[in-house]
C-alpha cells in the first residue's frame, strides 16, 4: 500500500468510524479476508473470523438501536468513548506500513480529530431530528449514513484521490453545519429549561399564586376603613 492508499484509509476509517464503527470494521476486514485490499500490517487483526462475527453481531445491535427516537441520541451519547478512539486506532493502524512511528502517532491524533467531527455532525443532528414526532426521519437518516459510510469506505479503498475530495466536502459541510447544530441544541436546551420551569415549586417570597389573592402589605380592610397604622 502505498503513502497516498494509507493516508486515505487512515482518514476513511477514522471519518467511517465516527459514524458506525461496527460497519466500518465489518467492511475492512470482510474485504481484507476475501483478498479484495490488501491491508496494512497492522490492520491485518481485523481479517479474521473471530472479529467479523464480533463486529457482525454489533453492527446488527446497532442497526436497530439507531432507528429508535431517543434510543439513538443515548446510543450516541455512549458511543462518544467508543467511536473517537476506535477511529484514532484504526488511523494509526492504516498507516503502520509506510509510516515512522512520529508519523504514526500524527495519524492517531489526526484519526481522533476526524472521528470526532464525523461523530459530532451525526450525533447533533440526530438530537435535532428527535425533535420530530414521526419515527421515519430517524430511519432514513440511519440508513442514509450506512450509506455513505460504504461508499465513503470504498472510495477510500479503491479511489484515494476522490476520497480525499470527499473529505475536503466533508470538512466545509462540517463548518457550515456546526454553528447551526450549536443554534438547534441551545434551542431545544431552553425549551427543556421552560418545561421544567412550568413544574417548579413557587418560591415562598410571594410571588406566586398566594400573592396574587393576599393582595399589598397595606391593602384597606373589608370594611373599606383605613389601613391599619403599623407600630
Amino acid at each position: 500500500m502505498d503513502a497516498m492508499s494509507a493516508i486515505a484509509l487512515a482518514l476513511g476509517a477514522a471519518w467511517a468510524s465516527g459514524i458506525n464503527p461496527y460497519l466500518a470494521v465489518l467492511l475492512i476486514s470482510g474485504l481484507g479476508m476475501t483478498g479484495a485490499v490488501d491491508l496494512p500490517p497492522d490492520l491485518e487483526v481485523l481479517a479474521t473470523p473471530p472479529v467479523i462475527a464480533t463486529a457482525a453481531v454489533l453492527y446488527a445491535l446497532e442497526f436497530f438501536a439507531d432507528k429508535i427516537p431517543g434510543v439513538d441520541s443515548l446510543n450516541d451519547a455512549l458511543h462518544t468513548f467508543i467511536r473517537i478512539p476506535a477511529g484514532a486506532l484504526l488511523a494509526m493502524g492504516s498507516v503502520s506500513g509506510v509510516a515512522e512511528p512520529w508519523q504514526a502517532a500524527a495519524a492517531l491524533m489526526l484519526g481522533g480529530i476526524v472521528s470526532a467531527g464525523s461523530h459530532v455532525a451525526k450525533s447533533g443532528s440526530r438530537a435535532l431530528i428527535n425533535t420530530s414526532p414521526e419515527p421515519f426521519s430517524n430511519w432514513f437518516a440511519s440508513i442514509f449514513e450506512d450509506v455513505i459510510v460504504v461508499v465513503g469506505l470504498m472510495l477510500a479503498l479503491f479511489k484515494p484521490v476522490l476520497f480525499l475530495i470527499w473529505m475536503a466536502l466533508f470538512v466545509l459541510l462540517l463548518i457550515w453545519l456546526l454553528p447551526k447544530l450549536v443554534r438547534g441544541l441551545r434551542a431545544i436546551w431552553r425549551r427543556i429549561q421552560r418545561l421544567r420551569g412550568i413544574d417548579d415549586p413557587e418560591p415562598e417570597t410571594g410571588t406566586g399564586l398566594a400573592a396574587t389573592f393576599k393582595g399589598p402589605p397595606d391593602a384597606p380592610a373589608a370594611g373599606g376603613g383605613p389601613p391599619a397604622e403599623r407600630p
